[in-house]
C-alpha cells in the first residue's frame, strides 16, 4: 500500500481508489475530506492519469493552493503544476481568454471588480435618465447578478412575463432595459464581469459543440469541492464537461449548504445520484475535530432538517465537556460574560488568544463583544471586515455628531457635507475651502456666514441655498443637543440627515447589515446615558462618549498578525477550527434570521449555519442568549433559540438561571421606518444629576434604602444583599449613603467592578438577602 494510502480511513480509501466514473463524497464536518480529495488527484496521477488531464474545482485560492502544496509533497511539484486547479472563476476565465473571440470578445478581456461593475451601472442608469433612488445601483447590480447565474440572457429576460411582471410590481419597470444598456456597455469595452465568467463560459459551451468536445477530451477527470456551493450555472459547466467520460467526483456536505443568498443550490448535491443513477457515493462519517458532546449536539440540530442526506457523524475523542448555554439579561451582559470566560480559560488552561473563536449571526453584534473585549484588556482581530467603529455608516453617523461639538473638524465636515448626497459637488467643496484659505478662514466659519461671504465664492444661488439648508439642519442639532440626551440627538440626526433612508432603501444583505450596525450605534448612546445617569458622578455629554469612540477605534491599529482573539461571522466560519468557540445571540429573529422564518427551505439553512457553527469547535463550544436586547433605542424581550430546544439536554449545561427581571421599555414606541409619523422625544422624567458642589460633604451611612421608590415594584435594599444590575451584572451591596431621597449605593460587581449608583435612577433587582 502507498504510504499516503495508509494515513487514511477505510471509507477515505475506499473513496480515494474510486477512480473510475462519478463519485459523490459526503464529509461529515471534521471528516478529512481535504485529504481525501488531494490525495485522490494523487491517487490518479500515480496511477497513469496525465496531469493534464484532471481538473479540480475549489471555492478559493487559497483550498488550491494548499491542495496542490499537499500533492506535490506525493507527486513531486513538477507534476504537479500541471493541473488545472483552482477556483471556478480563475479555471473558466483561463477557457475564455482562448475562446472569447468566438463570442466576439477579445482574448485579452478585462474582468471588472465589484467597483468596475457599479461605476458601469451608474452610468447606465444616468444615460437611461432613471431616477437613482429607484434604480439604486447595487441593487440592479445584484438583480442583474441573479438572472446571469441563472442563465437568463437579455434576451431570455424579454421572453419572460414573469420576470418583466415582477420587476414591474417592484417598481422598476426599465429593469430589462438597464440589462441590456450594461451589458452593451460592457461587451462594447471588451470587458466581463465575475458572473459573465460564468455565463460565457456557458455560453461559448453551448453554441459551439466542438469547443465543448475539446474540453471533454481535456478533462477527462473532473473533481468539484464545496460541491454544495455551486450555483445553478456551476452546475450546468461541469455536467457539460463531464458528460462524456462521467469521471466526475464531488466533495461536499448538503448540512454545511449556507450559501443560498450568494445563488448555492442544495439541489445540485442532493439530486446528484439521480443526475448519475450509477454513481457511487462514501460518507465520510468519523469527525476527527471534535469532542463527543459537541459532535452528539450538533447530529440532534442537523437531524431536524428534512432536506439532507442521512449520515451518521461519529467520533473516537474524548466526550469533552458539556456545552455551557449562559442565560444573559441583556447584550451587554452577555458580551461581558463572554469576554470574562474568555480570560478565565486563557488564565486557567494557559492558551492563547488565537485559540478562542466569537461567531455571530450578524456583524452589528461585534460592537458590545469589542467593547466587553477592550475592558478586559484581550486583543482580537475582526476576520472578513472592520472593527465596528472603523465602518463607514458608523464613521458617517459619528462625523456628524463631531461636527455638533467641534463645528472646526474639517475632515468630519467634508466626509458628510455631501452625504447622504444633497447636490453638493466637488467643485462647490473646492471653491470653498479655496476662500475659507485665502480669508483664513474655517471651513464651517464660511458655511455659517454665507450671507456675508456667499457672493465672493463664485456659487450660484441655487448652491448657496443648500449649503444654507445643510449648516441650519447642523444648527437645529446643536439646539437640539442643549435639552435632549444624546440618543435622542443622534437618532434626529440620522433621520433628518437622510442617513436612515439611504441604508433602508438598501435590501441587498450588505445595505441590511449597514442598517444594523447604525441600529446597534444607537443602542451604544443609550446604553452610554443610561449608564452614565445611573453612576454617582457619571457624565452622558456628547464629547464624553466621543472620547470613549476614540480611545476604543485608537486600538484597531495593532499587529494583525499578533496573538488576537477572532471574531467573524458564521459564513465567514466555515472551513475554519477553533479550540473554544463562542456563539453569542441564540435567540428568535436573530439566530434564526427574523429574515429567514418565512420558508422551510430558509429555516433549514440557518439551522444548517448553526450546525457549521457549533462544528468548528474543537474542545468546547459555550452558547448565550440575552432575556432581553436593544433594538432602535428601545429595550425588547428576546425569545431563546428554538436550536437550543433542538439539542439533547445531557449534552448541555444551562448556567445562570436568574429568574427573568422585568425589562425597561421605555424610549422609543411606534414603527420609525413606516408610514406613522416620528414619535416625539419625551424629555427625562427625572433630569440627570448634577455633581455636588462640595465635593468634602459628608454624607450619612444608610441601613437600607429603596431602588427606584417612584416605581410600583420598588425594592428595599441593605448593605451585603447580592443584586443585579441590567448592565452591570450580579454584585453585592458593600454600603448605603445619604438622604433619602438621594441615596447612593455602593456595590462590588463580580465583572464590572465596584461603581457607585443613584438608587433613584439605577435599575437594581435583589437577588438574595445574603
Amino acid at each position: 500500500m502507498s504510504t499516503y494510502l495508509s494515513e487514511l480511513n477505510d471509507v477515505q480509501r475506499q473513496a480515494v481508489e474510486a477512480l473510475e466514473g462519478p463519485v459523490m463524497v459526503i464529509a461529515g464536518a471534521g471528516s478529512g475530506k481535504t485529504r481525501v480529495l488531494t490525495y485522490r488527484i494523487a491517487h490518479l496521477m500515480n496511477n497513469g492519469v496525465d496531469s493534464f488531464n484532471i481538473l479540480a474545482l475549489t471555492f478559493t485560492n487559497k483550498a488550491a493552493r494548499e491542495m496542490k502544496e499537499r500533492i506535490a509533497k506525493v507527486v513531486g511539484h513538477s507534476e504537479a503544476k500541471n493541473l488545472w486547479m483552482g477556483t471556478f472563476h480563475s479555471i473558466f476565465a483561463r477557457i475564455l481568454r482562448v475562446e472569447a473571440p468566438l463570442l466576439g470578445y477579445p482574448s485579452n478581456f478585462t474582468i471588472y471588480d465589484q467597483q468596475d461593475a457599479l461605476s458601469v451601472m451608474r452610468k447606465v442608469i444616468t444615460d437611461l435618465q432613471l431616477d437613482k433612488d429607484i434604480y439604486k445601483p447595487k441593487q440592479m447590480l445584484n438583480r442583474i447578478s441573479q438572472f446571469k447565474n441563472n442563465l437568463i440572457t437579455v434576451r431570455a429576460y424579454f421572453n419572460n412575463p414573469e420576470l418583466i411582471e415582477a420587476d414591474e410590481a417592484a417598481m422598476k419597470p426599465k429593469t430589462g432595459e438597464v440589462y441590456r444598456a450594461y451589458v452593451e456597455r460592457c461587451y462594447k469595452s471588451g470587458a466581463m464581469d465575475f458572473d459573465d465568467l460564468l455565463l460565457r463560459t456557458n455560453e461559448v459551451l453551448t453554441r459551439f459543440p466542438e469547443v465543448l468536445a475539446k474540453y471533454q477530451d481535456r478533462f477527462r477527470y473532473i473533481m468539484v469541492d464545496e460541491y454544495q456551493d455551486t450555483n445553478h450555472s456551476q452546475y450546468l459547466i461541469v455536467k457539460a464537461l463531464a458528460s462524456r467520460f462521467e469521471n466526475l467526483c464531488v466533495v461536499g456536505d448538503d448540512a454545511q449548504s449556507i450559501y443560498a443568498f450568494r445563488g448555492a443550490n442544495i439541489r445540485n448535491i442532493l439530486g446528484f445520484q439521480k443526475d448519475y443513477p450509477d454513481a457511487k457515493s462514501f460518507a465520510l462519517e468519523q469527525n476527527y475535530r471534535s469532542t463527543q458532546n459537541i459532535v452528539n449536539a450538533a447530529n440532534d440540530i442537523i437531524a431536524k432538517n428534512k432536506d439532507q442526506l442521512k449520515k451518521d457523524v461519529w467520533t473516537s475523542n474524548d466526550e469533552g465537556k458539556t456545552i455551557p448555554v449562559y442565560r444573559a439579561l441583556t447584550d451587554i451582559d452577555e458580551a461581558r460574560f463572554i469576554a470574562s470566560r474568555i480570560f478565565e480559560i486563557k488564565m486557567r488552561d494557559q492558551l492563547n488568544n488565537n485559540d478562542f473563536a466569537v461567531l455571530y449571526r450578524t456583524n452589528a453584534q461585534s460592537r458590545a463583544i469589542e467593547e466587553a473585549l477592550r475592558k478586559k484588556n484581550i486583543p482580537y482581530r475582526i476576520f472578513g471586515g472592520i472593527s465596528f467603529y472603523q465602518r463607514k455608516e458608523v464613521k458617517d453617523l459619528i462625523s456628524y455628531l463631531r461636527l455638533l461639538i467641534n463645528t472646526n473638524d474639517e475632515e468630519a465636515l467634508l466626509r458628510v457635507i455631501n452625504y447622504p448626497k444633497r447636490g453638493i459637488g466637488l467643485t462647490t467643496i473646492q471653491k470653498l475651502t479655496v476662500f475659507a484659505d485665502e480669508q483664513k478662514m474655517t471651513l464651517y466659519e464660511v458655511l455659517e456666514n454665507l450671507s456675508l461671504y456667499g457672493p465672493r465664492t463664485g456659487l450660484n444661488g441655487g448652491t448657496l441655498n443648500k449649503l444654507h439648508n445643510f449648516i441650519t439642519m447642523l444648527q437645529s442639532f446643536q439646539v437640539k443637543l442643549k435639552t435632549h440626551d444624546v440618543f435622542e440627538v443622534a437618532l434626529e440626526v440620522a433621520k433628518q440627515t437622510g442617513l436612515l433612508k439611504e441604508l433602508r432603501d438598501d435590501d441587498t444583505p450588505e445595505g441590511i447589515s449597514r442598517l444594523e450596525n447604525i441600529q446597534e450605534l444607537l443602542n451604544s448612546l443609550q446604553g452610554f446615558v443610561e449608564e452614565q445617569q445611573q453612576l454617582d458622578e457619571g457624565n452622558p455629554s456628547l464629547a464624553n462618549f466621543l472620547e470613549d469612540v476614540a480611545l476604543a477605534t485608537d486600538m484597531d491599529n495593532e499587529d494583525e498578525d499578533a496573538d488576537k482573539v477572532a471574531l467573524m461571522t458564521v459564513h465567514l466560519a466555515k472551513g475554519l477550527e477553533f479550540p473554544i468557540v463562542f456563539i453569542p445571540g441564540l435567540e428568535e429573529n436573530l439566530f434564526p434570521s427574523m429574515m429567514n422564518l418565512n420558508t422551510r427551505l430558509e429555516l433549514e439553512e440557518e439551522r444548517r449555519l448553526f450546525y457549521v457553527a457549533l462544528t468548528r469547535a474543537e474542545k468546547q463550544a459555550i452558547l448565550s442568549y440575552s432575556v432581553s436586547r436593544q433594538r432602535w433605542g428601545k429595550i425588547i424581550d428576546a425569545e431563546p433559540s428554538r436550536f437550543l430546544e433542538e439539542m439533547d439536554d445531557k449534552y448541555l449545561d444551562w448556567e445562570n438561571p436568574t429568574p427573568m427581571l422585568p425589562v425597561n421599555n421605555s424610549g422609543l414606541s411606534g414603527d420609525l421606518f413606516g408610514d406613522k409619523p416620528v414619535p416625539r422625544f419625551k424629555k427625562k422624567s427625572q433630569p440627570i444629576k448634577k455633581k455636588l458642589t462640595n465635593t468634602t460633604q459628608t454624607l450619612r451611612p444608610l441601613k437600607q434604602a429603596q431602588v427606584n421608590p417612584g416605581d410600583a415594584d420598588h425594592q428595599t435594599i441593605e448593605e451585603g444583599y447580592t443584586v443585579v444590575h441590567d448592565r452591570f451584572g450580579k454584585g453585592k451591596v458593600l454600603s448605603l449613603e445619604g438622604e433619602p431621597d438621594n441615596v447612593k449605593a455602593k456595590i462590588l460587581f463580580d465583572n464590572s467592578g465596584e461603581k457607585k449608583l443613584l438608587l433613584k435612577f439605577a435599575k437594581l433587582r435583589v437577588l438574595s438577602k445574603n
